[in-house]
């Protein structure tokens, strides 16, 4: 998601992120965020690494992984090295929740393909 020569105000790592200002105000307060640069005004200043961060945790949220997760992770990130292994362990339990529930999608998308099929031989359409 490299985009930002320089570190980008909040509106506009908003504005690319697509999440909203107040969004991305509260990931930092929830403790999802890494530390967020602020420039000597005080506001926030987004770079590269850090949208491509909020990319990340924006997928995380997206498939399902609860915020208090999502904050684990960002902690054991912010820890360092060292602790790869419970990152990985964390992920690959997210990962196997992930398509479970894809799985149990399909079968549910074919069930409901069974019944258009029916309304199809029946003339319904």
């Amino acid at each position: 998601m490299a985009i930002a020569d320089q570190p980008l105000a909040i509106s506009d790592a908003a504005r690319v992120t697509g999440l909203s200002a107040h969004t991305l105000r509260y990931y930092e307060r929830a403790g999802l965020m890494m530390e967020v640069g602020r420039a000597e005004s005080s506001h926030r200043r987004y770079t590269d690494a850090d949208l491509g961060w909020i990319e990340l945790i924006t997928k995380l949220r997206a498939t399902g992984m609860p915020i208090r997760k999502v904050r684990e992770y960002a902690d054991l990130v912010r820890a360092g090295t060292g602790n790869e292994s419970e990152r990985f362990a964390l992920l690959q339990d997210h990962r196997d929740e992930v398509q479970a529930h894809l799985e149990e999608t399909r079968r549910n998308l074919e069930a409901i393909d069974r019944k258009i099929a029916v309304y199809r031989g029946a003339g319904g359409c």
